[in-house]
């Protein structure tokens, strides 16, 4: 890889003009002013103790942001040739730029050790890997901060529309690796490090994986912040900065998931930069009250929103997005207005607990919300973080000084399901209340700036708030929305009238006990509603808003099939594929052209490249079982079929049909005889992921597929024929090991969700891009898969979507035994029963297929998944030639699920923006 030509950044300059009245009187009276520190307890004025917590209302919205240090820096003008030096002598600092940038090896080995000896305080004599790893990050996210600089500086002067995309997750996975490919440093740095004795590829396994996301939707958006960048779009992503993230999963002698914390920022985190001058004031709970017309809203809690900021590349652009991240603080230490009367009665734990109240608003991801607490803290996480972001993005867009009403022609909100969906009644909230705006007119902006993507088709998993919970912690917006929904509701009924039963259904109020508050209808008022995937979007339209459909018409619900980022699932660390793609058609270029894949087909039918193919997939498949004997002491054979199902445990994705299939596997091994087991293929089957801590039947399945794991695993008589492999502590690095990079290991491609309940999975795009086939249902982006790579090359079965909504009629009302709809699942329900797995209480999890229902389908879809598999290994034993044919052929024909192209049809047809590359110069 040839050493890339870095550019100079443009120097940064501040909107002053390099004087000041401190210098000025220092210059004039001959000596210093006294200047009090910012941390001075030293005042001159009273406080009143009634005013604590209340805003002055001479000052209105507190600017708590004074001026961003990635602000504009050019006070002449956007072009920085035509701006005056701001400070100092201006050769000094260019030269110093200069000097300062990693433009070969020994720059950037001179940087390592600068970072060792100052921002470590180590030396040579001391230095291990894990000190190592952190002074090469820092030493890479040095060259990330001035590409960034010079992006945000000239984004600012360019003042382009920006889309900003809101996420409760951003599933980063590890970043070096990540970071110096995109940077095209990966040789020089690797060669650095090198130089002073160390291996590069062992520093990558020294990175944690950042605890900012559980699953797919998380890893969706940190697949469109890289791809952002690399199509050169102003985007921008806000989320939070968790303490702890999901939970780091533990598996106990009995087989049970346990949940520890995950202190992934124990030793802090390199990639991010600490932001002390961006900090905003967030309000809960509180009163309401009305002054002419106009509401105020006051008292209640106040806390502090920091900014964190991780610097995202793009693939060969000198353009790197951003990425914001919000941590709650308590105001002065600790919440003065929750503790200033316990501080001063001496009731100072009392005090002390305010403090961690704000503080645990960003201490986890996802909290248990099986209780009240729970609930209000999920709530209260969702409000703190969008309104730190909205006057984050308010700010930034008042720099323009331009109307109000044009904030639609320069922002684009995208929401990731509807986690951020408070945003819309709190961006309403702020111009009705603090720009003075009518509700009517403030409301069309926010329904043009807003636009939401659906990742469910389960109702029950449409994201709903008890109203009194809300009218306790956030009285304004429930007022806002009760407005919104009583205007809405009169033009249904205007449009339909007389249906009632229509009213109900779409009113933003469900009338339960207590009543809730629908936060998909209200998200579905933005712009533009997306679905995930064809069969999921068709579904969205059909059946989940049908009504919404059409009172708004179907130009306002579209499709955006989502997709990966082939840098991180291709060509970083399965780099062997990435190359002999690479070496076949020409050209590197496909990695940012996901559709120049096709140019690989051919070689399919080349028996030498065949053969390069087969054996970068082996070598993985022996590093797999190589870590899979040192981490967990199973020793697999790599030349078995190794089928993998990683993903979150959930019913509905039925990890139960998998492990009762493993259970009549292992049933039917038994009963062979010896002489004829010869005949049998093989087969190591993975898992991996985890389940929410209050969701019990998902606990009960990860118990139960270990506890099969430990029989099969020890049996003598089945020996290397069949092994059960559950990985704890599902993350992005695991993934990579198992099914996109870092060596991807999968032949088979495990999707089988109940048809019509998966929204789309990215899954099984990345398992498929790196040759694994795909034995799935007809569900999600599966559909899209098979179309793509040929049905021929996947293995299909299971009831389709609109069969299912009758098979659960007749199992619930007319039912008929589980012997009549599949005696092998009975068969290994029973073994269950038996004890034949232990003594674990399995009974509530086996009893929602045997006696309420089976909602899910796994009876039903069980015959059809033997035989499915049963084809599967027939090719992968008997025809292995074949097998590798349609291999190739599935990754060649991936080229549609980039999520390059993803985030392109987002920027045309949904944010209007257009890409702004930074220039060279």
């Amino acid at each position: 890889m040839t050493t890339p030509n870095f550019t100079v950044p443009q120097p940064l300059q501040p909107q002053h003009s390099g004087g000041s009245d401190k210098s000025h009187r220092s210059a004039t009276s001959g000596h210093q002013a006294p200047i009090l520190s910012r941390r001075s307890s030293v005042i001159n004025a009273q406080i009143d103790t009634n005013t604590i917590g209340t805003p002055d209302p001479q000052e209105g919205r507190p600017r708590m942001h004074k001026r961003s240090l990635t602000g504009n820096y050019y006070p002449n003008g956007s072009d920085p040739a035509q701006s005056t030096w701001p400070i100092g002598d201006e050769k000094t600092w260019k030269d110093a730029l200069a000097a300062d940038e990693e433009k070969d090896t020994d720059t950037v080995t001179r940087h390592v050790v600068h970072h060792v000896s100052t921002t470590l305080a180590r030396q040579a004599f001391n230095l291990d890997d894990a000190g190592a790893y952190r002074a090469c990050a820092f030493s890479v996210r040095d060259e990330l901060i001035r590409r960034w600089n010079a992006t945000t500086s000239y984004h600012t002067a360019k003042a382009p529309k920006r889309a900003y995309y809101l996420s409760l997750e951003f599933l980063m996975g590890r970043s070096l690796d990540n970071a110096v490919l995109n940077l095209g440093m990966k040789d020089m740095v690797a060669q650095a490090m090198g130089r002073l004795g160390f291996s590069f590829e062992d520093l990558l396994d020294e990175e944690r994986d950042a605890g900012l996301g559980n699953g797919g939707l998380g890893r969706l958006a940190a697949c469109y912040m890289d791809s952002s960048a690399t199509l050169n779009l102003p985007v921008f992503g806000y989320g939070l900065r968790y303490d702890y993230g999901i939970f780091k999963q533990l598996i106990d002698e009995n087989g049970k998931q346990l949940e520890a914390p995950d202190s992934w920022l124990q030793e802090g985190s390199p990639w991010e930069i600490e932001r002390p001058d961006i900090a905003y004031k967030v309000r809960f709970f509180g009163n309401v009250e009305w002054n002419d017309g106009k509401a105020y809203w006051w008292g209640g809690q106040e806390v502090i929103a920091k900014a964190y900021d991780v610097p995202i590349p793009g693939w060969k652009t000198k353009n790197i997005n951003n990425l914001r991240l919000w941590s709650a603080k308590p105001i002065g230490g600790f919440d003065l207005q929750a503790s200033y009367c316990s501080f001063n009665a001496g009731d100072y734990e009392k005090a002390v607990a305010a403090s961690q109240s704000a503080e645990t608003i960003t201490r986890v991801l996802y909290p248990n919300d099986n209780t009240y607490q729970g609930k209000e803290l999920r709530l209260k996480q969702q409000y703190f973080w969008c309104s730190a972001s909205l006057q984050d993005i308010i700010r930034r867009f008042k720099k323009l000084d331009l109307p109000m009403t044009s904030l639609p022609d320069f922002v684009a909100i995208q929401l990731n399901d509807t986690h951020p969906t408070i945003a819309m009644p709190e961006l309403q909230r702020v111009l009705v209340d603090e720009e003075e705006m009518e509700f009517e007119q403030a409301w069309e902006i926010v329904c043009k700036v807003f636009s939401y993507t659906n990742h469910t088709v389960l109702p029950e998993a449409l994201e709903t708030w008890p109203v009194p919970l809300f009218q306790s912690l956030l009285p304004r917006h429930l007022s806002i929305i009760y407005d919104i929904n009583s205007r809405f509701l009169h033009d249904v009924s205007q449009r339909f009238p007389g249906e009632r039963e229509r009213i109900r259904r779409m009113s933003l109020i469900e009338e339960s006990e207590p009543k809730r508050v629908r936060m998909a209808l209200l998200a579905c008022m933005s712009h533009k509603v997306n679905g995930v995937a064809e069969l999921h979007s068709g579904l969205v339209k059909s059946v989940l808003f049908k009504d919404q459909v059409e009172f708004y018409g179907p130009d306002k619900f579209m499709n955006v099939t989502n997709g990966i980022t082939p840098r991180r699932f291709v060509h970083q660390a399965n780099p062997e594929l990435s190359n002999l793609i690479t070496q076949c058609i020409g050209t590197e270029d496909w990695l940012k052209d996901l559709s120049l894949l096709k140019k690989f087909e051919p070689f399919a039918q080349n028996p030498q490249v065949r053969k390069s193919f087969q054996a970068i997939k082996e070598r993985n498949k022996l590093r797999l079982a190589e870590i899979v004997e040192n981490e967990l002491g199973i020793v697999l054979d790599p030349t078995a079929m190794f089928t993998v199902q990683a993903k979150r445990i959930h019913e509905y994705k039925r990890q139960s049909l998998n492990i009762l299939g493993c259970i009549h596997r292992y049933l039917k091994i038994k009963q062979t005889p010896k002489a004829e087991r010869r005949n049998i293929c093989p087969h190591v089957a993975f898992f991996a992921g985890k389940s929410a801590p209050g969701y019990y039947i998902a606990k009960t399945m990860i118990q139960l597929i270990n506890n099969v794991a430990r029989v099969v695993n020890e049996d003598p008589e089945v020996g290397d024929l069949f092994k059960i492999v559950f990985i704890p502590d599902y993350s992005v690095s695991i993934a990579e090991l198992l099914m996109a990079s870092r060596k991807p290991a999968a032949d088979v491609s495990v999707q089988i969700s109940t048809a019509g309940t998966e929204a789309s999975g990215t899954g099984n795009m990345k398992l498929a891009v790196s040759g694994a086939l795909l034995l799935g249902t007809v569900d999600g982006a599966n559909v899209e898969i098979a179309e793509e790579a040929g049905e021929e090359q996947c293995f299909l079965f299971g009831y389709l979507a609109e069969d299912v909504d009758e098979v659960r009629y007749q199992n619930q009302f007319n039912p008929s035994p589980i012997e009549q709809r599949s005696q092998a699942c009975a068969n290994a329900i029973q073994a269950v029963r038996s004890g034949m797995f232990g003594s674990g209480d399995y009974n509530p999890f086996l009893d929602t297929i045997t006696e309420h229902g089976d909602y899910w389908l796994v009876s039903n879809d069980f015959d059809s998944y033997l035989e499915a598999e049963r084809l599967c290994d027939e090719m992968f034993m008997k025809n292995h030639a074949e097998w590798i044919v349609k291999s190739m052929l599935t990754t060649s024909r991936m080229g549609k699920f980039s999520s390059d192209r993803a985030v392109a049809q987002y920027a045309e047809e949904i944010w209007n923006i257009e890409p702004e590359p930074v220039p060279e110069k």
